[in-house]
């Protein structure tokens, strides 16, 4: 009788030989419990778990259907984020009698009073006492899950049955506040509410509890932009005498940009949003409104052989008074001192309190070597060209950085990610995927907690289509720094390599809300939107994708890979011509990239023209196109994958692979 989003939907009950069953649907995810770490989840995570629960409630209260074996192995959280209430076996049919008075059905003969039934840890006292169960018994239960959710641990304990039950009946567990104290107060008093001993003074119906969240997540969204803490960090000016130090003023925002990104009351803007003022000359006010930030971190470098004049100025964008500003005169050897003074000077400026291990977060320094340092600098400044040349060159400054530092982390995981991307990209053998998984093996072995090694671990598997192996390294990731955009945007492009499409939707999700200004996830979010039907949220994904690519276009007009991504959504809403003309573009930029190719045969296939698409493709696996799980499952071939000669293709990109 149930038809929700939140409730596993039974499709129909039937018989074969004698034995009755259930037909369901398919849910591909993981149980609750599973997610449930040492410590509990964030606020952030329960809240997206929690109201759903709530709302399964309501549907099923609503409908006369009480639950009563609510916990966590009977929720399941799908790969696409999405909740459900699994298991009503236990469920019974309520009808009202009178006001305030619950019994059950004459037709529901399973149970009578006196019987206990469910799982005892989540059980509410009037269960455990075999008294009649009516909806408030479910959320004592929903409580109980919310506890262990929030603090990683069940609120009643005991060695045996009896001890537990003993404990349910007596027992007032100690506040989540208390237990975890970055919780809000007010959250304190809804899970206390649910766990009153008697049932009247616990919510009433489940529809209130569920209002009650969503109260409490607008004051949480209302008190964070009201907190003022959030900050751009702009490049550095180069005001060296031979304007030769770009990589090293961009790095030094980078470095500032990831460690002030791991304190939790800070919201930083990313890396892409921030360097897109890189010499614009827009004021302060500009950035703050584009970024919704209130400050704005801006400074300049002049260094001269070994010596380093460093400035920077902590900028209040609602007024354009300066918070805080400092200027260093020091050596390179003090290079990591002055970004420890300046994020420590940033912090007290704000007046953000900061947990120890947050503080000893942005302390972290990788190397303390520092020409190792500025080799990993000019790596990274490479690397994001987007290119095989550049990619080719940001793999020699990692190498000379470990040369120089062997316990360089943070360089292993650049050489990796480098390899990776120029197996997937440029057309290499599988040289560069050996490189790659020798280079984030040893990465994580350096620094078993670095999220950067995770991340880069997870792609290389993915590359070897070991899905379930990757997609470890990617959640423990995400887990270390859940604002890291290349965990949830490789997790989503391996999920969507596997066919599980529903989660790489959920994960582009997810790397869209940590970096909103990308265009690559926005880009590639319609096509798995299409494939799961989700024909309307593939054309406004396409929309709104196409605006992020004209965006960075402005700033990068010879982006081929934003280019060739563009190309795509404009072809599928209808700008045919126009998204040609973007194709050909990248083309003549970059006539010799592989992944180009690839895109731009894609491209001609969505637009109907077969012959094009064959002939760019055949170019892209002739030039080492290796990746045979996007010919397999690329939507976007579909017009042409009953063609003789891509079928060719596909088997001899099975023979190289």
């Amino acid at each position: 009788s149930l038809n929700h989003p939140n409730i596993v939907t039974i499709h129909s009950v039937e018989e074969a030989d004698g034995v009755r069953f259930l037909t369901m649907e398919c849910v591909e995810g993981e149980a609750l419990d599973a997610r449930i770490r040492p410590g509990g989840m964030g606020l952030e995570e329960f809240l997206a778990i929690a109201r759903p629960l709530a709302e399964a409630l309501c549907a099923a209260h609503e409908r006369g259907i009480t639950h009563r074996d609510l916990k966590p192995a009977n929720v399941m959280v799908g790969d696409d984020g999405r909740v459900k209430v699994l298991d009503f076996g236990l469920a019974k049919l309520q009808e009202e009698k009178r006001a305030a008075e619950v019994t059950e059905l004459s037709t529901q003969g399973l149970t009578r009073e006196g019987m206990v039934l469910g799982t005892v840890p989540y059980m509410s006292p009037e269960q455990v006492q075999g008294r009649p169960a009516d909806n408030r018994s479910d959320i004592f239960s929903l409580g109980v899950v919310y506890y262990q959710m929030l603090t990683g641990k069940r609120p009643f304990r005991g060695e045996s049955s009896a001890d537990l039950i003993s404990s349910i009946l007596r027992d007032s567990p100690r506040p989540v506040t208390d237990v975890n104290l970055e919780l809000p107060n007010h959250l304190g008093r809804i899970v206390r509410r649910c766990l009153e001993k008697d049932p009247n003074d616990r919510y009433q119906t489940a529809r209130d509890l569920s209002n009650e969240l969503r109260d409490l997540r607008r004051d949480v969204a209302a008190a964070e932009e009201r907190s003022g803490n959030s900050i751009a960090v702009l490049p550095f000016a180069d005001m060296s005498p031979e304007k030769d130090q770009d990589y090293f003023c961009e790095g030094i925002a980078e470095e500032l940009i990831n460690g002030l990104g791991r304190i939790k009351n800070l919201r930083v803007a990313s890396r892409s949003s921030a360097f897109r003022f890189k010499g614009s000359g827009v004021d302060i006010e500009e950035v703050g409104e584009t970024l919704n930030v209130s400050t704005v971190l801006e400074g300049s470098v002049r260094k001269a052989g070994n010596q380093l004049r460093i400035t920077a100025q902590l900028v209040n964008v609602a007024d354009g008074y300066r918070l805080w500003s400092e200027r260093y005169d020091r050596t390179m050897e003090d290079i990591f001192a002055i970004q420890d003074e300046i994020a420590e000077s940033i912090v007290k400026a704000l007046e953000v309190k900061l947990s120890p291990k947050e503080r000893r977060a942005i302390q972290n320094v990788a190397t303390r070597d520092v020409e190792a340092y500025d080799y990993y600098l000019r790596g990274r400044k490479f690397f994001y060209e987007f290119d095989r040349k550049n990619w080719e060159f940001a793999r020699q400054m990692y190498q000379r950085a470990i040369q120089l530092d062997e316990h360089y982390a943070l360089a292993y995981a650049g050489i990796a990610d480098t390899c990776s991307f120029l197996f997937m990209y440029a057309g290499s053998s599988g040289r560069d995927r050996d490189q790659a998984d020798e280079a984030s093996r040893k990465a994580l072995e350096l620094d078993p907690e670095l999220a950067e090694a995770h991340a880069s671990r997870g792609l290389v598997l993915s590359l070897s289509e070991d899905y379930e192996a990757a997609s470890r390294h990617f959640e423990r990731a995400t887990q270390l720094n859940p604002r890291l955009f290349e965990a949830y945007y490789f997790h989503a492009r391996a999920s969507a390599s596997e066919g599980k499409l529903a989660k790489a939707a959920h994960l582009y999700e997810k790397a869209i809300e940590v970096r909103p200004e990308d265009y690559q996830a926005r880009l590639l979010l319609p096509q798995v939107y299409r494939s799961l039907g989700r024909e309307e949220d593939a054309m406004e994904a396409n929309r709104r994708g196409l605006e992020a690519a004209r965006r960075h276009l402005e700033l990068n007009p010879g982006d081929v890979r934003a280019l060739s991504l563009g190309a795509g959504s404009l072809v599928e809403l209808g700008e045919k011509e126009e998204g040609l003309a973007w194709a050909e573009k990248a083309i003549a930029i970059a006539p010799h990239e592989t992944g180009l190719m690839y895109n731009v045969a894609c491209l001609y296939s969505m637009a109907g023209e077969p012959d094009r698409a064959i002939e760019y493709l055949e170019h892209a696996v002739k030039a080492g196109h290796a990746h045979r799980a996007w010919l397999e499952v690329d939507s976007d071939l579909d017009p042409i994958r009953d063609d003789p000669r891509f079928q060719a293709l596909v088997a001899e990109v099975a023979k190289t692979g």
